[in-house]
């Protein structure tokens, strides 16, 4: 057997292509039915014992096997083996003890047990699975072995039929020395069925375990069989009631098939921590009422994309517990991503594509997904040039604790560049086919199991062929960074910029060349075969960065700019029309119309409202299917951030309040009682699947970065794992905390980038208090001239009641504006950002009076009027 395949047993291989084949026949709400029919089938009598030999009570170990570096034997009636120490960069499959030739039947109930011990803790990968390729494992858990002996039990219920099956137990990165392990009364029985799996979800009454503002929403959820109203109390840490009041009753809840009740506890505004609520006889996890939580979970969720970064150390000292030497780099034995070839067939050079985030808890680099996720980030910052709330200071350099911080621009910036650079190695060099386009993406020949850190991934890296989703991602957000990073450096704004009109117009070219759903071997496929969204997404940050009219025509002659694009199940790396929307709604350009553009991200964000108010756990999230999708946790977000976007634009504090109690169910106002952010909350997502993180397989490994969203519950259990635990599962439930349960619970850059995007946000909120009227109104007009100068001239008005004394104006460009020459005040700039301050004749506006001054100015981009003006750092109306 070939040693290395058995990672894949544990990967997404054929098991998920044959569960995809049965989903699109059969359709996924029939699944469940599909897979009782195939149960039905089972053709094994009850009791069927497959072990041979499984008491070793001969003497003898056969017929069991193990790899050549294990030596094994019968010690008072135990198999006992001799185990090497983990070799560096090592894999579990390195030492295996297994048995063969085991037949297996679909719709089979078995029971997996044995009893064990070990000579040090320790802990080992238990399977059954294929003694063939593509070695599919139907059943892996890691228990952890100690030298008191256990006895462990794994029911389930085999899926497919295997008639050449196997019993292993992996051991190959065990301990860091030689040890020992005894196994005795391994089993493999059918006719007993699988106990029913139960979640634990704790207190029946759900709440947001890390924080409420103190001026904001405050809702809980109650599970209970009780109809009527019931009394609920506020505790504080020292147990005293400081609020109370009546439950109300929702009753059924479709996504978790629970009847509910609401708690609204928004009438207490005091900040502290260790709050509880009880109702019916029950008490939540505690929880805090306060900001503080945001402010740090804001630098946190950006912080995970240093850990992700490929072809660099990372650093200890940066990131304490994680830090590993830098992945594919051509340093065996990696392959690298410096010279990569393509899939053959494919063209005929080489690309160096180091570099870049990996994309999740594999060594894989994918472009559309790397669009959405730097796109978000890139918006994050953008946001705060625009946004009443927003606080630049939050985002700037030294924030990050990243090696570029201290070099004068924002840490948030420098980690997109850092992507972005990696997006442009991705084009097709000039002069070759589909010159200008974008490679789909880059990752290994094959899946690689489970853990397996960067720089020891051993396969075979590869480009796959360009598409045009992947090169109008790439225009998108190449035009996007040459408005952001104009401020900071020409030349890489420049060569942003270069890229998004080449990548333009290579897509315009050759505009149905699709990813196929078929290229999913070592990597996600990411098929996507309707681009209308992308051409409009692309176009609009064209048309925002450079102002040119075919843009802005292309943009208004698309399907997309006429209809709804803010779908129920939300915006994602496949629907990107949203990306265009928002962006033309919220950073200032002079498309015309776009009072109605602005109009359209308010009627969207009014959706999701009206979810939020009709769902008993406040979730911004209602899919036509009523199934929820991969990765909802992040859909659900992004939905957030619409509202939020609506807020920014309206100043409808409803907006606001919707994005305040949607965040409640991602940190444990859920079915499951659980956030789904690493380290935020008492009951936290800490298992993601990841090569790297994988601490549930590895002790010697961390958990996900403090900050790391879990993708949540997906209807669809594509992975084993979750197949045998959670058949039928409500749409809330269909959910594993398991390093295994890949399509449940798999960590990804873009389900991090719109966390982090929200909780900014949220902590921008401050205590949630209403923001005061504006005491203040700035008028702005220009007038260009030739060779990229431009005058400006600026009224700002008192429109409060006390005179101020001494007043500095600030506002942030889009893109390379500079002030060359101000007038009638004094002014200072940092990158997009301008101070105009008083003169000492003009220091003095009394209400209802103004003072003017104005500028000459340069510009190589786009120049709309700033949209947000602050007066001694209040906004302005």
């Amino acid at each position: 057997m070939t040693l290395q395949s058995w990672g894949g047993a544990i990967a997404r291989r054929a098991f998920t292509r044959r569960w995809q084949r049965v989903v699109a026949l059969v359709g996924t709400v029939a699944v469940a039915a599909a897979v009782t029919g195939l149960f039905a089938l089972r053709a094994e009598a009850a009791g069927v014992q497959h072990v041979v030999n499984g008491n070793f009570s001969n003497g003898s170990t056969a017929p069991w096997w193990s790899t050549g570096n294990v030596s094994m034997g019968v010690v008072n009636g135990e198999l006992c083996a001799q185990i090497p120490a983990r070799a560096p960069g090592g894999n579990p499959w390195d030492a295996i003890i297994g048995q063969n030739d085991i037949v297996l039947t679909a719709g089979e109930e078995l029971t997996f047990s044995f009893k064990a011990t070990a000579s040090t803790d320790v802990v080992i990968r238990a399977l059954v699975g294929m003694n063939h390729a593509p070695f599919d494992a139907f059943i892996a858990e890691n228990p952890t072995v100690t030298t008191t002996p256990q006895t462990f039990s794994f029911s389930y219920t085999q899926a497919v039929d295997e008639p050449v099956g196997q019993i292993a137990f992996q051991v190959g990165t065990s301990s860091d020395t030689p040890w020992t392990l005894c196994l005795d009364d391994v089993s493999l029985a059918s006719g007993t069925a699988p106990p029913v799996y139960v979640p634990d979800t704790g207190p029946r009454v759900r709440v947001n375990q890390v924080a409420y503002l103190p001026n904001g929403p405050k809702n809980a959820t109650v599970v209970t069989e009780a109809t009527a109203a019931m009394a609920w109390e506020l505790r504080n840490a020292a147990n005293a009631v400081v609020a109370s009041g009546m439950t109300t009753p929702r009753g059924d809840d479709a996504t978790s098939g629970e009847n509910v009740h609401s708690i609204d506890f928004s009438g207490y505004t005091a900040a502290g921590t260790g709050f509880t609520l009880v109702a019916d006889g029950e008490t939540s996890h505690p929880f805090d009422i306060g900001g503080a939580a945001y402010e740090k979970l804001r630098l946190d969720a950006l912080k995970f994309y240093y850990t992700q970064r490929s072809g660099v150390e990372i650093l200890d000292s940066l990131r304490p517990g994680y830090g590993r030497p830098a992945g594919h780099v051509q340093v065996a034995p990696n392959t690298g991503d410096i010279s990569v070839p393509c899939q053959p067939g494919v063209c005929d050079y080489t690309l160096n594509v180091s570099g870049g985030w990996y994309d999740a808890g594999d060594h894989g680099k994918y472009v559309v997904n790397g669009g959405i996720s730097v796109y978000q980030l890139m918006s994050e910052f953008e946001r705060t040039k625009n946004a009443r709330t927003a606080k630049a200071a939050t985002l700037g350099d030294n924030t990050l604790a990243i090696p570029e911080s201290g070099n004068g621009v924002p840490d948030i910036l420098d980690e997109a560049r850092f992507e972005m650079q990696f997006l442009m190695s991705m084009q097709v060099p000039a002069g070759k086919p589909f010159a200008g386009m974008a490679h789909h993406k880059i990752h290994d020949e094959n899946w690689t199991g489970l853990p397996l850190l960067p720089n020891f991934d051993p396969q075979k890296r590869e480009l796959h062929p360009p598409s045009t989703a992947a090169t109008l991602n790439l225009a998108a957000t190449a035009a996007q960074c040459a408005r952001l990073f104009a401020p900071y450096d020409h030349a890489f704004a420049n060569r942003c910029l270069a890229a998004a009109r080449t990548a333009w117009a290579a897509a315009l070219a050759n505009p149905a060349k699709y990813a196929p759903v078929s290229d999913g071997t070592g990597g996600g496929p990411y098929d996507d075969d309707y681009v209308v969204d992308e051409f409009y997404w692309a176009a609009a940050e064209l048309y925002i960065t450079t102002g040119e009219k075919k843009f802005s025509d292309y943009v208004l002659a698309s399907p997309e700019h006429s209809v709804d694009v803010f779908r129920a199940d939300g915006f994602d790396w496949k629907w990107t029309a949203a990306l265009g929307r928002l962006d033309l709604a919220t950073v200032p350009n002079n498309l015309p119309g776009r009072a109605a553009v602005r109009a359209s991200v308010i009627s969207g964000a009014q959706k999701y409202l009206d979810a939020i108010s009709a769902h008993p756990y406040g979730l911004p999230y209602a899919p036509a299917s009523g199934r929820f999708d991969w990765g909802s946790n992040n859909l659900i977000l992004n939905n957030m951030v619409v509202l939020a976007s609506a807020y920014d634009i309206s100043g409808n504090v409803a907006f606001r309040n919707g994005v305040l109690q949607g965040i409640n169910y991602i940190f444990g106002r859920n079915a499951l009682n659980q956030s789904y952010v690493t380290g935020y909350g008492e009951v936290n997502s800490h298992n993601q699947h990841s090569r790297w993180y994988s601490h549930q397989l590895d002790p010697t490994l961390p958990n996900p970065p403090v900050g790391t969203l879990s993708g949540g519950p997906n209807s669809s259990i594509q992975d084993p794992k979750a197949q045998q635990k959670l058949q039928g599962c409500a749409p809330q439930f269909c959910y594993l905390d398991d390093i295994e349960s890949w399509s449940t619970n798999e960590l990804t850059i873009n389900w991090n980038a719109p966390l982090a995007w929200v909780t900014a946000f949220v902590a921008d909120q401050g205590n949630g208090a209403t923001p005061p009227p504006a005491t203040c109104r700035v008028s702005y007009s220009k007038v260009g001239l030739p060779f990229g100068l431009f005058v400006a001239a600026l009224t700002v008005t008192n429109t409060g009641t006390s005179t101020v004394n001494g007043w500095t104006t600030t506002w942030a460009f889009t893109g390379d504006q500079a002030v060359v020459l101000p007038v009638n005040a004094r002014t200072t700039q940092s990158g997009a950002t301008v101070d105009a301050t008083n003169l000492a004749g003009n220091a003095r506006i009394r209400p209802r009076q103004s003072v003017a001054f104005g500028f000459l100015g340069s510009t190589a981009l786009a120049n709309p009027s700033p949209e947000l003006f602050r007066l001694n750092g209040s906004a302005c109306g």
